[in-house]
């Protein structure tokens, strides 16, 4: 009884699942600057949405309500920021890990290229190698004296 035994994997065959685009910006530095100063609009200020944290500032955060409601969004995950994007990122690292297939794929083929360099350099350096020692053997038979 044979079994075919699955191929190495390669991600360039798999197919491209699409992720929706989150915000770069933290969910949980938006949650601290809109607890401690978030009838000043510190949370807007920090998202990019300057022109409403003025607004904020000018009215105490909706004396309060509107506070209060960027609050409640900011941790559904529902708070968005000037691109329009919603924070859904606790953590700023996760935003590094949540890296898209298109660059997924700019990184393998930089590996590639990268292995490939580092063959030719390997190729290059045993070529140099062995012109040396050409040139040692040739300088080696010049200082032997002719006729013995």
């Amino acid at each position: 009884m044979t079994a075919n035994l699955p191929g190495r994997y390669d991600p360039q065959d798999s197919e491209e699942v699409e992720l929706p685009e989150v915000s770069e910006r933290s969910r949980s530095v938006a949650l601290v600057l809109g607890l401690l100063g978030g009838v000043f609009g510190f949370h807007r200020f920090y998202v990019g949405r300057a022109q409403s944290g003025v607004a904020m500032v000018l009215t105490f955060g909706g004396l309060g309500l509107w506070w209060l409601y960027d609050m409640v969004t900011i941790v559904a995950g529902e708070f968005r920021d000037a691109d329009d994007l919603p924070l859904r990122n606790w953590q700023v690292a996760e935003t590094v890990a949540g890296v898209s297939a298109g660059s997924t794929r700019q990184v393998q083929q930089l590996t590639q290229q990268m292995e490939q360099v580092q063959r030719q350099l390997g190729e290059l350096a045993e070529r140099v190698d062995f012109a040396e020692r050409l040139l040692t053997q040739q300088r080696e038979r010049d200082r032997l004296p002719k006729g013995s």
